[in-house]
């Protein structure tokens, strides 16, 4: 089987049983468990005599290299890139070979992790060179939340699309061990940043106190020098990581004092889901590797004395932690191996494929977007309603005005516009989101028997934005437009057009546009997407725009602590479109349907039908009253970003309730919004004909 992913590891990494390092557990754990191993090769340096953890390791050997080690570690593998053609390379912990690659222009997806402080290691200590990892990246991984904040201290944001935390994990064992010995532990560098010269002095004084309980430590540090002896005091030099996993499953209490911040400390997990009452400090990201109670105030030897004490003294309470830590480990790791698999098989995708459209007169007069290259075509309601048109038996002339505009010096539109109706003839001409004819043209028109009708999809509402020229806009010639049809309910709407005039437009699906069935996509890592656009015609983000989305957006990211969110178009994450928006959204287990303005009924923005419509589950504000239309199966109908933040927590685990509501929901929303039943109520109400079909909307 082809390798279509290379993994390196820094080249003073061990991989190998005695000595391995973090990383390299790390990676140790992920490949035994990935469907992607028979596909990876893992790189590395190693001594002739050491056996890798795993048989698709490859030995970069540096041993005879006098200058540069690390040049000549990534160059070496640079040429084997260059034989392979990776598709994904993913490196762990040192930026210089990140920017070498970047610098190559490697063609290959590129993953990074951050094991330790970003502003600690050579190519991530300037803002510069994080901003260049950011932009150069395709996937950017932390081991804690404290390790990201890191990243991004002065940065002008706090996190991107491309960024996640991927703590490291664990398996969770099976039985808990009832017969744990009267036991301490410390494991670890035996240096003052891990607080061994605290424990040390602390340790001495409990195995005076109790002479029954005794202590082990396993590390070394050649740089500093402790001469801690006790009759019960064991300390064995550094120690192969099965075995000490071993001590942890044998001993009752873990210390782990560290003074420096730790970027994530995997000690403190390992023991405390082994079953030990694990005490730790409060530095870096030790806080979180597991529900803890048991951390020290103070940095000092007494508080670490008194903790252990009070755990003696109460063997209860001793029990209780134990129990609660074996039971409740945090990380674990097949998810993260799921994550990262998810991630890592977006990646290998080359294509969504989407089919082609399909093959009484109508004049459609609206953009079709060749002005923007078809940037729009999947979300464009001109294209989804002459689809349908043309489905429903109708014969349809697509005129682009902004493509016709753009190109024309000199535009006579209106003069064209009566040619192309004299030669063509329609049965109807359909403004589609603009009325740009002139009275004099509509009078013209209508006196060739043909109908004209007009559909919108922005704000016409007080409280929308630009609300009140777009009402306006539409009220323009209203005596000689036949009917309207508009994306907010007629109820809502306060207008001088005659109520008669106005129905509602559902946004529409077309079967050749939302053709993907997320809920049938395995590999979703994210819980939740919203894409932000400051108007699609613009097609990137505005600094001068005021969009109160943004502020809804910002409290929820407060607010949904533990929530895996993928929004685009904040934090200097510029909108995606069309099979990129699609990638995007198939990461993803749910979507949030948010529009511009107060909410009022039906009234969405067209992002609606790319969601639901393809297959994703989507929370919808309660005031859209959507849920006159679906159901509590098809759709999640949402009060406020509390309750919202509620339901996204009680969804996101469960993937199957997940997949039910988004499937339910593609399939309502396809009976009763497809494009053939929008376009016939377009000309069923314009010609004042019997329908083909049932409206929803209508009831």
């Amino acid at each position: 089987m082809k390798k279509k992913i290379a993994i390196i590891l820094p080249y003073k990494e061990i991989y190998s049983e005695n000595h391995a390092g973090a990383a390299s557990i790390w990676v140790k754990d992920y490949s035994i468990l990935s469907s992607l191993s028979s596909q990876t090769i893992i790189y590395g340096n190693l001594e002739n005599k050491l056996k890798p953890f795993s048989k698709n390791f490859k030995n970069i050997n540096i041993s005879q290299t006098s200058f540069s080690k690390a040049k000549q570690y990534i160059n070496f593998f640079y040429k084997d890139y260059l034989k392979k053609n990776f598709e994904i390379i993913e490196i762990h912990n040192r930026p210089e070979y990140l920017n070498f690659l970047i610098n190559k222009r490697v063609k290959s997806k590129l993953i990074f992790f951050f094991h330790n402080n970003p502003q600690d290691i050579r190519g991530s200590k300037t803002i510069k060179e994080r901003i260049k990892i950011l932009e150069n990246t395709d996937k950017v991984f932390f081991v804690s939340l404290w390790t990201k904040k890191k990243f991004f201290e002065g940065l002008p944001y706090k996190t991107k699309s491309n960024c996640e935390i991927l703590y490291p994990s664990i398996n969770k064992l099976k039985k808990f061990n009832f017969n744990k010995k009267n036991q301490i532990i410390f494991t670890g560098k035996l240096n003052s940043s891990k607080g061994y010269d605290l424990f040390g002095n602390a340790i001495i004084k409990i195995l005076n106190k109790y002479p029954k309980w005794k202590a082990i430590v396993a590390g070394n540090e050649p740089r500093e020098k402790y001469d801690f002896n006790h009759k019960n005091l064991i300390i064995h030099p550094w120690l192969p990581h099965s075995k000490i996993m071993n001590l942890y499953k044998e001993s009752s209490i873990s210390v782990v004092p560290s003074r420096w911040e730790e970027p994530f400390g995997r000690t403190s997990m390992e023991s405390a889901a082994s079953g030990c009452a694990t005490i730790t400090s409060q530095k870096g990201g030790l806080m979180e590797t597991f529900k803890n109670d048991l951390y020290l105030k103070n940095l000092s030897s007494s508080e670490i004395f008194r903790m252990i004490d009070f755990l003696i003294k109460n063997p209860k309470k001793l029990r209780y932690y134990q129990l609660r830590n074996f039971k409740n480990p945090v990380h674990l790791i097949e998810n993260l191996v799921s994550f990262l698999d998810s991630i890592k098989f977006n990646f290998l995708k080359k294509n969504i494929y989407i089919n082609n459209s399909v093959g009484p007169k109508i004049l459609h007069i609206s953009n079709f977007n060749e002005k923007n290259n078809q940037r729009l075509f999947n979300i464009s309601i001109a294209t989804k309603l002459t689809n349908g048109l043309i489905r429903n038996n109708c014969d349809v002339i697509n005129f682009s005005y902004r493509n016709y505009l753009s190109q024309k010096i000199f535009s006579n539109l209106d003069d064209d516009i009566l040619e192309i109706s004299n030669n063509y003839k329609p049965d109807l001409i359909l403004l589609g989101h603009n009325n740009i004819l002139k009275r004099n043209t509509m009078e013209k028109i209508k006196n060739n028997k043909t109908k004209i009708s007009l559909w919108y999809e922005d704000h016409i509402v007080n409280y929308g934005p630009n609300w009140k020229k777009n009402l306006e806009l539409i009220e323009k010639n209203n005596s000689l437009i036949d009917k309207y049809f508009i994306t907010t309910h007629p109820s809502e709407i306060k207008s001088k057009i005659k109520k008669n005039k106005i129905n509602y437009l559902p946004i529409p699906v077309d079967e050749n546009i939302e053709n993907l069935k997320i809920y049938n996509h395995k590999h979703r890592y994210k819980d939740l997407f919203f894409a932000l656009s400051h108007g699609v015609n613009y097609g990137g983000l505005r600094n001068d725009s005021n969009d109160e989305r943004e502020e809804f957006l910002k409290k929820i990211l407060n607010k949904g602590k533990g929530i895996n969110f993928h929004i685009l178009g904040i934090n200097n994450d510029k909108p995606k479109w069309n099979y990129d928006f699609y990638k995007e959204m198939m990461i993803c287990k749910m979507s949030l349907n948010l529009s511009r303005g107060k909410p009022l009924r039906y009234a969405s923005s067209n992002r609606i039908a790319s969601y639901v419509g393809n297959g994703i589950l989507t929370f919808i504000n309660e005031k859209v009253k959507f849920q006159e239309l679906f159901s509590k199966d098809e759709m999640v109908f949402y009060k406020n970003e509390n309750d919202l933040i509620d339901k996204i927590n009680e969804l996101k685990d469960d993937m199957i309730k997940i997949n039910r509501i988004s499937k339910k929901g593609r399939a309502k929303y396809f009976r009763i919004f497809n494009n053939r039943i929008v376009a016939d109520s377009i000309v069923s109400k314009t010609f004042g004909n019997t329908p083909k079909y049932k409206y929803a909307w209508e009831k």
